[in-house]
């Protein structure tokens, strides 16, 4: 046993720990080495305790390694709910529904790509919108956002060509959620959502020009479309914009409101819940599958326009560049696996041999891994999805001056475009754990396993 922030905990495994419990509810599970257990703060332990106490859990409540805390639920927390006696907690699926990662390769190499890499970054800067309030290229009414909140991406490519039919098949869930309903959609959700399809947003969010810089899985990799250090490719980080933001907003009122009703006691009003049977429930999960849609749809059209870009400055179609993707996988999402409603938070989807994204700090590089059985066992085919904040934005910005940060990094060979600098200074590297760190926990916990290590050499971010 080891004592941390006066909770107690046991070791289960080269990676795993279990907290000793002093409550009513069900075990709470953490995967991380001991180093990043004591690095996690102690609102991530009393957050994570009551989400165990949640009304009809499944065996056990998990935290990935890079959990920090959030709004009533860590994020990096996964769980799940029974088909009939479960609830749902919108709390525990986190505000930017369907925020993900996505990566697209190429067949360029770095001594192809590093003479254009300032031109490259800021096209993309110009192309694709960051930024709070941001507005997209493209244009719609209400009947078009309808359909591609609720029929996703395989709409999209259909009706406005901006894609390949494959890319369909790189999608976690083919890019479309089933029972998404517009109809359960407020009018303040679509008012915000409506001009920011292709939009990158603020925050942690970011478009990363990366190279190839170590293969840990020559077989898997390949089979992937990596085949050598210093090739190049392009992985974006954002989600749902305001659109998803607002429905999650709009249900949390409504859940509280109607608390009482469902006579149920929760730890944190911030988890508030409903019964998955109630009309509620039902209603949340169709809006929330239009949100999960709705960020499906903005990766794809930001992807349209990295492949445009690149066209623009190596004159070459983007299918002579090989710029297919290896994969799109969400991070804050509740979905249906079998007969359990899936809540994941900040942590990413690992069923076996699919891609796993996980993004790291713009200093320090990103990880491909592969799912396995191993995850399907110990945490409902789940693992980690980022490195994880250490400070709040708040403190990274009193510590780290933006320009100085953004002189450091053109120096070391990263060139960003951000709109602003304490933007910038927000998502400084020391403002997150170790990346290598967060992996290596997952690795020895068997939740996934590393394929490749991508250092960037280019960030455009809010």
């Amino acid at each position: 046993m080891i004592n941390i922030h006066g909770f107690r905990f046991k070791k289960i495994g080269e990676a795993e720990w279990e907290m000793e419990k002093d409550y009513q509810g069900v075990v709470l599970r953490i995967f991380a080495e001991e180093k990043l257990l004591n690095q996690m703060d102690e609102e991530v332990f009393i957050q994570g305790r009551n989400v165990a106490q949640l009304p009809g859990l499944v065996k056990a409540v998990y935290l990935m390694p890079d959990a920090h805390s959030g709004y009533g639920a860590p994020i990096g927390t996964v769980f799940a709910m029974d088909r009939e006696r479960g609830y749902v907690s919108p709390g525990a699926i986190g505000y930017d529904i369907n925020c993900g990662m996505r990566l697209i390769k190429t067949n360029l190499f770095y001594n192809e790509v590093k003479p254009h890499i300032e031109k490259l970054v800021n096209l993309l800067f110009r192309d694709i919108p960051v930024g709070v309030g941001k507005r997209g290229f493209l244009k719609m009414d209400r009947e078009e956002l309808k359909n591609l909140t609720e029929q996703g991406v395989p709409f999209l490519i259909k009706t406005r060509g901006m894609g390949w039919e494959q890319d369909i098949d790189y999608i976690e869930e083919k890019g479309r959620i089933e029972g998404a309903g517009f109809e359960t959609v407020s009018n303040e959700a679509v008012e915000r959502g409506i001009y920011q399809l292709a939009t990158l947003g603020s925050g942690n969010h970011y478009l990363e020009i990366q190279k190839v810089e170590k293969i840990f899985n020559p077989s898997v990799a390949s089979r992937w479309g990596i085949n050598a250090t210093d090739q190049i490719v392009v992985m974006i980080h954002c989600g749902s914009r305001g659109f998803g933001h607002q429905i999650c907003t709009d249900y949390l009122r409504t859940f509280e409101k109607h608390l009482d009703r469902f006579k149920i006691k929760i730890a944190d009003r911030q988890l508030v819940c409903a019964p998955i049977t109630s009309c509620y429930a039902k209603n949340y999960l169709s809006a929330m599958g239009a949100a999960a849609n709705f960020a499906f749809v903005n990766r794809q059209l930001i992807t349209h326009q990295v492949r445009c870009v690149f066209e623009k400055i190596f004159g070459k179609k983007a299918e002579d560049l090989e710029m297919g993707l290896i994969y799109d996988v969400a991070h804050n999402i509740g979905k249906w696996e079998g007969e359990f409603l899936i809540h994941r938070k900040g942590a990413t989807r690992s069923f076996p041999n699919q891609p796993v994204i996980i993004g790291g700090s713009m200093e320090t590089g990103s990880y491909l891994l592969v799912g396995t059985e191993e995850a399907v066992k110990k945490s409902f085919g789940s693992t980690a999805h980022g490195s994880g904040r250490t400070m709040s934005r708040a403190y990274a910005k009193k510590i780290v001056q933006g320009k100085n940060l953004w002189k450091k990094m053109r120096e070391g060979g990263i060139y960003v475009r951000s709109a602003s600098f304490s933007g910038l200074a927000e998502e400084a590297g020391l403002a997150y754990k170790n990346i290598a760190d967060v992996v290596k926990s997952i690795d020895l916990a068997g939740l996934s396993k590393p394929v490749a290590y991508f250092r960037p050499i280019g960030n455009i971010k809010g």
